[in-house]
């Protein structure tokens, strides 16, 4: 025949429409409108369509199928409160030289067992732990401090 064996078992690549799988991501974006590309692959390939990553890139980026991004809202600040709200006093101020402006950020965190409970490992037992009272400032002392080296 004069041609070679592998050309007679090659399969032609079956090309997807893109009109039906751009058709089948508006379907799944409006489903879903948080999955990027690796999900819409996922979720072609469970419908059947076999693709390739960079086309579906391709084709969310064209036709403006990009993915909703959540943003998770975290509230760190309590305003609902009857105590006074002091006014920004550096909202104006445009330092031009240093130690014009200092700020301080004062943030309350709770604590949920006393802190004389917690050892971290550079703290260690005092010798006089037993004689003190026990609060955690006599109660330990660091590694740092000119009285463990001795």
């Amino acid at each position: 025949m004069g041609i070679a064996r592998s050309t007679y078992y090659d399969k032609p690549a079956v090309s997807v429409d893109d009109t039906a799988l751009v058709e089948t991501m508006v379907t799944i974006s409006e489903s879903f409108e948080a999955y990027g590309y690796r999900r819409m692959q996922a979720a072609l390939r469970h419908r059947g369509f076999v693709v390739n990553h960079k086309k579906i890139r391709r084709l969310m980026r064209d036709h403006d199928l990009q993915p909703r991004r959540r943003r998770r809202f975290v509230a760190t600040t309590n305003g609902d409160h009857d105590l006074p709200i002091f006014p920004n006093l550096a909202k104006g101020m445009i330092p031009d030289g240093p130690n014009q402006l200092w700020v301080a950020d004062i943030t309350c965190v709770a604590v949920t067992t006393s802190l004389c409970e917690r050892k971290p490992k550079d703290v260690i037992r005092s010798q006089s732990a037993a004689t003190s009272p026990p609060d955690c400032a006599s109660r330990y002392r660091t590694t740092d401090s000119p009285s463990a080296r001795a």
